[in-house]
């Protein structure tokens, strides 16, 4: 007779006592006949050693990133930071910044440089994956009619930061174009990156702060989705102008994308009628085609000269991402990317990211600049806009705030620019400490001053469950963003569920 359920304690010691230790034990004493035995085993040195296969040193590595960007994912969640905060910080972490200049044999063993390729080859897959959902999740509906203050707020937001870059270029060129890159790819790739608002990091903070349904909310999830969308244009050409040598090439490489652009918008209605009539029992097929489709749009946009993430993007545009198979294709999607593959992308970044060589005070002086001009961009460009259109000054310095976020967005952009050679590592690594101070701002300007308003600036926010209260159409307010739709949803087609 079996006998009554035992106690979760008792399971738990039991476990512990039968499966882990004897687990842990075997392991341990596998490694040390490993270490101790002399020669190369049957099959070749490589296959006698357990850590030193190709295939055991690359999980080890996934298991190491995927481990330590969940630690510092809750650690950061623990201060009021967005989990991309501390996934960002674990990839520095790991690279060659901290723990390659501390322990580099620790370094070299847990992420030795054979598993680098594979570690790449993932990571893109992320990003693809990653920018394929954020494209999906975008409505752009949702841009019309949302009247004046955010077309003003969201231009602006644009605008000043990339002017800023582009000037920032002239001092910059000399010290830190690569050889070979002329001054006009290298000073747009400087004003796209310096214009970034990463739009599910600001999501997520909006969450966290409950102001996701609020006016405010509203506002700058509208202004970040339209910034979002004329990024990803300018990105793409940047990647056409560095990628070839000719006006012409450009032309040639701008026309292509166009057409494809337009090719799957006008397959949006029929795309939008058979996901929508999907029935149950083929979600499963559907969520796969979808999946291959992606892939497809990536490897054309890639073909063409202005990277696969844009294909990608395209694709997740023109897809219902409100209906029942788009959102099983985000609950299927962003699991797996949120979860494994967007880590190895934090982590190659981190690699990447070499802090060492801002060993001077020259250095740490551009570092400071930048900061500097970035904030000034997007927070008081931001800012100066939404007050020009009569809002007050602390609701103004909030959208600025928040506006200024840029996170993983960013890193994306900043690893495409080292690819395709525009930046220089040093660079580089100045515009992650860039990406990763301005997104960790943003919480805590914003909490500052919601809480040293004297006049409830943000009487409208209401609780997580409730509707969106009624718009007060008053023209000095945010109300400005809402047209004819009360308490309008913010510009994403859900609350996201993703970093």
């Amino acid at each position: 007779m079996i006998s009554a359920r035992p106690k979760p304690a008792r399971v738990a010691a039991t476990y512990l006592g039968l499966v882990v230790l004897p687990a842990a034990a075997a392991v341990v004493a596998l490694l040390a006949a490993d270490i101790g035995s002399e020669g190369p085993p049957p099959g070749g040195a490589d296959r006698g050693s357990i850590v030193g296969h190709p295939l055991a040193r690359l999980f080890l590595a996934i298991a190491v990133v995927v481990g330590a960007c969940k630690l510092a994912g809750v650690l950061a969640r623990r201060i009021g930071q967005p989990p991309v905060i501390g996934e960002i910080a674990a990839g520095i972490l790991l690279g060659p910044s901290v723990l390659g200049a501390l322990w580099p044999q620790g370094r070299e063993w847990l992420l030795p440089d054979q598993v680098l390729p594979q570690l790449h080859v993932l990571a893109q897959l992320g990003v693809v994956l990653f920018v394929f959902l954020t494209g999906l999740e975008l409505d752009l509906g949702k841009l019309k009619g949302r009247g004046q203050l955010a077309v003003v707020v969201s231009h602006v937001s644009i605008v000043a930061p990339f002017l800023l870059g582009v000037l920032l270029a002239v001092p910059a060129y000399e010290r830190f174009a690569p050889d070979g890159v002329g001054y006009l790819p290298f000073a747009l790739f400087l004003g796209v990156s310096m214009s970034i608002t990463a739009l599910p990091v600001l999501a997520r903070i909006l969450v966290d702060l409950g102001m996701y349904r609020s006016r405010i909310g509203t506002l700058v999830m509208t202004c970040a989705l339209a910034g979002d969308v004329t990024a990803w244009i300018l990105l793409a050409l940047v990647v056409a102008v560095v990628g070839v040598s000719s006006m012409a090439g450009v032309l040639t490489t701008v026309g292509l994308t166009a057409a494809f652009a337009g090719l799957l918008f006008a397959l949006r209605p029929w795309l939008t009628r058979v996901l929508g009539t999907a029935q149950a029992q083929r979600a499963r097929l559907v969520v796969q085609l979808v999946l291959v489709g992606v892939l497809v749009c990536a490897t054309a946009t890639e073909w063409m000269g202005v990277h696969a993430i844009f294909g990608a993007f395209l694709f997740g545009l023109v897809l219902p991402g409100d209906s029942a198979v788009g959102q099983r294709l985000h609950g299927t999607i962003d699991n797996l990317t949120t979860t494994l593959l967007l880590p190895l992308f934090f982590a190659y970044s981190g690699l990447r990211t070499e802090l060492t060589l801002l060993g001077d005070a020259g250095m740490w002086g551009w570092c400071g600049l930048i900061l500097v001009l970035a904030v000034a961009g997007k927070l008081g460009g931001s800012a100066v806009a939404a007050r020009a259109m009569g809002t007050n000054w602390n609701q103004s310095l909030q959208i600025g705030a928040l506006m200024n976020c840029r996170g993983l967005t960013e890193l994306v952009v900043l690893n495409i620019g080292l690819d395709l050679g525009v930046l220089t590592p040093d660079l580089f690594a100045i515009m992650v400490l860039m990406a990763l101070i301005t997104t960790a701002l943003a919480g805590p300007v914003v909490t500052g001053l919601r809480s040293s308003s004297t006049d409830n600036l943000d009487p409208d926010t209401p609780p997580r469950d409730a509707d969106p209260p009624p718009v007060d159409p008053s023209p000095a307010d945010l109300s400005a963003v809402d047209t004819d739709e009360p308490g309008a949803e913010p510009a994403g087609r859900r609350q996201p569920g993703h970093q």
